[in-house]
């Protein structure tokens, strides 16, 4: 047994608050934004970078993998790595949700406010990570080891 509605007014109904054109466009740039990510080139001028400035993405110095660090430090400079990493991506799609056209001003000011959110939330998680790294290199200096801050 089946039932079958049907909506005279198909554009008047909102999901989550958010009307049918919104949540297209929504949709639209998250696509839109995906594909940009793919494709972009390294010589992009649309792409956003973040780290020193005139550094170029692959000569960043690498940590050395000496023995002198404890397994939870080289675990929290990994997750640091990967937490900036992603940070970087957010950036890159908030550009580019900022750069679209979308069908309303609502509809952008959504797209952005949550990739917006997203920075936000990496962002805390980036400063958990921090204030453990941080914890942790004290543990290690109180013992009178040497650190390496190279990273």
């Amino acid at each position: 047994m089946s039932i079958s509605v049907g909506f005279p007014n198909a554009g008047g109904i909102t999901i989550g608050g958010k009307s049918l054109a919104t949540i297209n466009a929504l949709n639209d740039a998250r696509a839109e934004a995906e594909t940009q990510l793919t494709t972009g080139k390294e010589g992009d001028s649309k792409q956003v970078r973040t780290g020193p400035v005139g550094q170029n993405p692959g000569t960043e110095t690498q940590a050395d993998d000496g023995g002198n660090q404890s397994i939870t430090v080289k675990m929290l400079l990994k997750r640091m790595k990967e937490l900036q990493e992603q940070l970087r991506q957010q950036q890159q799609q908030l550009a580019a949700a900022q750069a679209a056209s979308y069908p309303t001003p609502e509809a952008k000011t959504t797209a952005v406010m949550a990739i917006q959110g997203q920075i936000g939330e990496t962002n805390g998680a980036l400063m958990e990570v921090t204030g453990n790294l941080v914890k942790e290199l004290a543990k290690g200096a109180g013992s009178g080891s040497v650190v390496n801050t190279t990273a």
